[in-house]
């Protein structure tokens, strides 16, 4: 191998020390400078000596320098050799020229370095200095959700920060967030780029000193099932990072969403008891399905779920042997309907007649935990109404599900909880693909108490719809028709259309019938419920307006569950109890369940009290007159002062914590 010559090695030498940066080329420059000066500094010098002008005509070396410095730094300053000789001229111009060039560079490096270094704080590398602030890794579209009800949960808070790392630009995450979220009250929102399984980046944005995480997952309800998958395997690598990176002793609330329950059974077994997952999508069908038997849940959970209005707390106090009957009049704001044992064990609507053991906490509905204070006399009196006896019977349903989504299946397999046997489901689709025709094949076969059956018709086109009868149905749900990656702008538009196309239907029919007392003035069959899903929350208006009797904003409600678990672990076991087909649930049941004459002038408390004979746990009130109203909320009333006066007629309903809708 032959031996580098003198010229490569120097080009090498050059070459590693300029790759360094910023500092190398800045050094070099004053090398350069430097050099010039000494230079042109010489060049003088020896016209001075060996010129053909005397040097007393001059000034002396120093002030000759101090010229030279000048003009290098600034042009303008050859003027000083106005009325020297041309010899000195030249080199007056040649420093000029030199100072404009070292200038121009120097500029330039200047402005590389700060573009630089703009381009580096934009990308969101350098290290986040917080304390107890919550955590989001990853990006989705439940993000600003996410955000929005931290920024709630947080407003009484000094100084709160949500922190977010995600693999996407810092840029875009801060322009997004901006657009979509553009009030966080008191919450500073601080964002980093990287890979957030890294354990580098971890550190970075101070997960030690965290209070909560919350891992999002990659894709969205509308994925393949690759690609949930996917994101599954990735959201489960997060968390084991999550784990590796915190402190020994740390405490902190770690929520993943996953989508499948293999995904989440291996989450639970990395580190059991400190992490929640949530699968959106059994969330959601749930709900639809409970929504369908109860017109208002909607709206209860909403609020329920939300950090804005009333939100289930757990609270302790000496409770002196009181029965759980009587606990729920002790509470100036909020009712009680639950109990958490010493054993971690949630009792949701126990017996009235339990009695409270020292280490329990009450899981209370209040406006907020400060307002919670548990009182040793009752805070209202409650007037012994006899009860009126009556119960929902169960009937065989006649079901209308319109479009197909990830939810689907699931929608199907909770109403088969719900339904007499016999009951029948018909699932309305324009043009059902292989994958939609197996799935629902495979679902006949399962669901062996329900007749499903697949109808191809459009549900856009009037005359599909018509064909159906949908007046027919004791509920019709109307599922978001977006596939993969759906834009939730026009797969709103096509639910509102459809809506807006069974209004006319149903006001026809109406008509035909004369009014007759099966149909409301709005022009619906009383018995035929309209539930639909809403991707985009900022349609909320548009859909109430198309004569929907209930709806549920997708992104928004899993949203308003992962802040609420990541802000206290303990509410999951609630969730999973309200959820289930099994043990206690929410209701709205009609007044005419509970009292005899209508109508009927009670006080909230009193609600309460005739709720207990039916071993019910009343805690809110529906107003039916104002089911259309938005500024009323839709006319649901939860946890009003005890004392508040009420008339009921019997269409109005009670919001119960009950075993069963009957």
């Amino acid at each position: 191998m032959a031996k580098p010559t003198w010229k490569q090695v120097f080009r090498y030498r050059l070459d590693s020390f300029m790759a360094r940066g910023g500092s190398s080329i800045f050094l070099s420059l004053i090398i350069m400078f430097i050099g010039l000066l000494v230079g042109i500094t010489v060049l003088r010098g020896i016209i001075m000596i060996w010129g053909d002008v005397a040097m007393s005509q001059h000034p002396g070396f120093w002030k000759q320098v101090y010229i030279i410095f000048l003009e290098l730094t600034d042009p303008g300053n050859m003027a000083q050799d106005i009325e020297s000789s041309g010899v000195y001229k030249v080199v007056g111009i040649i420093a000029g020229l030199a100072g404009v060039i070292i200038l121009s560079m120097l500029i330039a490096f200047i402005t590389t370095a700060l573009d630089q270094k703009l381009n580096q704080l934009k990308k969101g590398h350098s290290k986040v200095i917080e304390d107890d602030h919550t955590l989001i890794l990853g990006w989705n579209d439940r993000v600003a959700e996410v955000l929005r009800e931290l920024a709630i949960a947080n407003e009484s808070e000094d100084d709160p920060c949500v922190v977010i790392l995600s693999e996407k630009d810092k840029e875009f995450m801060d322009d997004y967030l901006s657009v979509t979220l553009p009030d966080t009250m008191n919450t500073r929102v601080v964002t980093r780029s990287g890979a957030v399984s890294a354990l580098v980046n971890l550190d970075i944005v101070s997960i030690q000193t965290c209070k909560s995480v919350i891992v999002l997952g990659y894709c969205t309800d509308a994925s393949t099932k690759e690609e949930k998958a996917a994101s599954d395997t990735r959201v489960i690598k997060t968390v084991l990072g999550v784990i590796a990176s915190k402190a020994k002793d740390q405490e902190m609330n770690i929520v993943a969403e996953l989508f499948e329950q293999r995904s989440r059974d291996i989450a639970h077994e990395i580190s059991p008891g400190e992490i929640v997952t949530v699968n959106g999508l059994e969330v959601l069908a749930k709900i639809l399905v409970q929504t369908s038997r109860s017109v208002g849940l909607s709206v209860v959970y909403n609020e329920i779920l939300s950090f804005d209005g009333c939100e289930m707390y757990l609270h302790h106090a000496d409770w002196n042997d009181i029965t759980f009957g009587k606990l729920q009049f002790r509470f100036p704001d909020g009712v009680p309907m639950g109990v958490l044992t010493k054993q971690n064990k949630v009792l949701v609507n126990p017996p009235v007649d339990r009695v409270m053991q020292p280490d329990d906490q009450v899981l209370i509905v209040a406006d907020d935990d400060s307002t919670i204070e548990f009182r040793p006399q009752p805070v209202a009196e409650v007037i012994d109404y006899n009860l009126a006896g009556g119960r929902h019977g169960q009937i065989v349903e006649n079901e209308l599900v319109i479009g197909w989504n990830a939810k689907a299946p699931m929608v199907l397999r909770e109403y088969s909880d719900y339904v007499l046997e016999g009951s029948s489901i018909r699932v309305m689709l324009p043009e059902p693909d292989q994958e939609m025709r197996q799935q629902f094949k495979a679902l006949q076969e399962e669901l062996t108490n329900l007749r499903l059956e697949l109808v191809e018709l459009d549900p856009m086109k009037s005359e599909s719809l018509i064909t159906m009868e949908p007046f027919n149905y004791n509920n019709i749900i109307i599922l978001s028709q977006g596939g993969e990656n759906a834009d939730p702008e026009p797969t709103d538009s096509e639910t509102i259309v459809i809506l807006l196309l069974l209004r006319k239907i149903f006001e026809a029919h109406n008509e035909k019938n004369g009014n007759s007392g099966d149909h409301d003035t709005n022009g619906k069959s009383k018995r035929t419920k309209l539930i639909s899903e809403v991707m985009d929350s900022r349609n909320q208006e548009l859909v109430a307006r198309a004569g929907v009797n209930d709806f549920i904003i997708s992104n928004r409600l899993v949203s308003m569950l992962l802040a609420q678990i990541s802000e206290n672990a303990e509410i999951r076991h609630v969730y999973e109890n309200l959820f289930s087909e099994d043990g206690s649930e929410i209701y709205l049941k009609p007044a005419s369940l509970y009292f005899d004459e209508f109508p009927a002038k009670v006080t909230f408390a009193d609600m309460m009290g005739i709720a207990q004979k039916r071993g019910e746990v009343c805690i809110g009130v529906k107003i039916q007159a104002d089911e259309k109203a938005i500024d009323k909320n839709f006319g649901v009333t939860l946890i009003p002062e005890k004392n508040t006066v009420y008339t009921l007629q019997p269409q109005d309903s009670l919001v119960v914590v009950s075993e069963d809708e009957t």
